[in-house]
């Protein structure tokens, strides 16, 4: 028996067809160690809200804050889903869901599950360059979206990349009157009042539940797959961290800055609280100041994540002991963890332990608190259970485990990461010590991490060198000690050309629609590039030197 795991269909875009497979005898492991089983996302999500329906949903908003319970959402989900279903949209069918940390994205969430669908979110900061790529990756038959959110305004966007889609239903949410919403926009508060929907959908565990888009080394963002099956057992690695861990099961609720746009916070808001019974807090802007606050007031933690969300709240003026108290551990990984960093929330009394993964393959390993300090706080732990690594001739972790993706939506990179046995080739390099602690020590993909997003660096480095007299440009990770690592541009100029200024760079970036978390933060002009010596830009050397003494720029 193998599993029937899926990726894109070669035939074109928005078609699902069998992919990666897992040999016969892992799968088999899998389901006798209770790795695997035929739970789907409708079945997790209404044996969860039936198990706990007065369990809080809250949503901490300048615009649209909310406060009700997981019977509340449940009855919104299933009112839409039952509004979607009337209007055609079936099993299988793709939702893309781009919202901000609102009320509205745990309905739609949950009303994909319901319907079967498979719902793909999307960062809200994505723009026209991204959006217009996922859009004709997966085809959707619905996109639910924000009318407006900070600086971004997606009204006139989707208008504009829906002209070529006229079969998808278009769902807003947000204050915009109806009468004043796109011609072929719909108010999403109208949907959610329909007439229910009774049972989840049955689904075949191994069909697509999420595509979540991450960009990589590749120009546009890279489609995710993931099953039910895969993301079914990624909910009960995260239990089994849980209680690994050691955190206390009674104090601070967790608090979710992470957007729920970014595998991370879909993960960590939308589906991992329901199934543990716990209640949802969300904040649709991260604001170190408000989280403090919340902290004190609402009596809440901040579980983890990237390194960003917990140095800023170490760094803000107003953090004190009082907010310690409520960190008592803090699990860190989705970026580069300084062990400075990691060493600064120990000495205040938080106990740190780092962890690996990421969207494809989200838990690989871990620390717990039981393990000694010094491997919690300079190690990136152990393979998880059911999850194998080992390295390959030159460094590079591979992977192969219960909750590893099934493919990408694109075939050709789905083949070119997965090798004989289905393991995964992750494009990072790392050491493994005689106790079986895993480090991460650089990078072979071309990615930069920056506060748990990924930057790709061809992407910035192809517009950079649009910007007129910019000879040649080498895009890498710069330690950052509040992102973990940030982009960092080193350039050279042609012969009697003024180099440009940050400020120059970023206006030319943001002219050409590149999303502002992908501009370069610091600018490095020399007169020439290391080599190796078949020519390639040796940028293992570059973000070396950015680490250590750094590098001599041009006056």
């Amino acid at each position: 028996m193998t599993d029937t795991s899926f990726a894109a269909d070669a035939a074109g875009p928005g078609l699902l067809r069998p992919g990666r497979t897992v040999p016969a005898d892992l799968a088999a492991r899998y389901r006798a160690e209770g790795l695997w089983n035929d739970d789907t996302l409708g079945s997790l999500v209404s044996a969860s809200a039936a198990r706990s329906p007065a369990s809080l949903v809250r949503v901490y908003s300048e615009t649209r804050p909310w406060s009700g319970t997981a019977a509340d959402v449940d009855r919104a989900a299933r009112a839409l889903a039952g509004s979607l279903r009337a209007e055609g949209v079936a099993a299988g069918d793709v939702i893309v869901m781009q919202l901000p940390n609102w009320a509205e994205a745990v309905v739609t969430f949950w009303a994909a599950a319901y319907l079967g669908a498979v719902i793909v979110p999307v960062v809200h900061f994505y723009g026209a360059r991204e959006v217009g790529h996922i859009l004709r990756e997966v085809r959707p038959r619905v996109v639910v979206t924000a009318d407006r959110f900070r600086r971004a305004d997606y009204l006139p966007l989707y208008e504009s990349l829906l002209d070529g889609q006229p079969g998808c239903r278009w769902l807003v949410a947000g204050a915009t009157p109806p009468g004043r919403l796109p011609g072929r926009a719909r108010p999403f508060s109208r949907f959610a009042a329909g007439d229910p929907v009774g049972a989840a959908a049955v689904v075949d565990p191994d069909s697509p539940a999420v595509v979540a888009f991450t960009s990589g080394t590749t120009r546009n963002p890279k489609g995710v797959l993931h099953s039910h099956r895969t993301l079914s057992a990624e909910l009960r690695q995260l239990g089994s961290r849980g209680a690994a861990a050691g955190g206390p099961r009674r104090g601070p609720a967790p608090l979710t800055g992470a957007p729920v746009g970014h595998f991370s916070g879909m993960l960590g808001a939308l589906l991992s609280p329901l199934v543990r019974g716990a209640p949802v807090h969300l904040l649709d802007h991260w604001d170190p100041a408000t989280v403090l606050r919340l902290m004190v007031d609402e009596n809440l933690t901040v579980a983890g994540g990237a390194t960003y969300f917990l140095t800023s709240l170490l760094d803000h003026p107003d953090c004190a002991e009082e907010h310690w108290r409520r960190l008592p551990a803090c699990g860190l990984g989705g970026s580069a963890v300084p062990e400075a960093v990691a060493r600064r929330a120990a000495g205040l009394g938080i106990k740190v332990f780092r962890s690996y993964g990421s969207t494809e393959h989200p838990s690989v390993t871990g620390s717990s608190l039981a393990d000694p300090e010094d491997k919690r706080l300079t190690t990136d732990g152990r393979p998880l259970p059911g999850v194998e690594i080992r390295l390959d001739e030159d460094g590079e972790i591979l992977t192969r485990g219960p909750e590893l993706f099934p493919g990408y939506t694109d075939p050709e990179l789905t083949a070119s990461v997965f090798g004989a046995g289905g393991w995964y080739r992750t494009g990072d390099v790392g050491v493994i010590d005689d106790e079986g602690y895993l480090t991460i020590t650089d990078r072979v993909s071309d990615i930069i991490i920056r506060g748990g997003e990924n930057i790709s660096a061809k992407e910035v480095e192809e517009l950079f060198l649009t910007i007129g007299g910019v000879q040649e440009v080498a895009v890498v990770s710069a330690p950052d000690p509040r992102l973990g690592e940030h982009a960092a541009a080193v350039f050279t100029m042609r012969p009697g050309r003024t180099a440009p200024t940050l400020d120059q760079v970023r206006a030319h970036l943001a002219d050409a629609g590149l999303a502002r978390q992908k501009w370069p933060e610091e600018l490095h002009h020399l007169r020439h590039l290391p080599r190796t010596p078949s020519g390639k830009v040796r940028k293992a050397q570059l973000r070396q030197q950015l680490r250590g003494p750094g590098l001599e720029d041009i006056a």
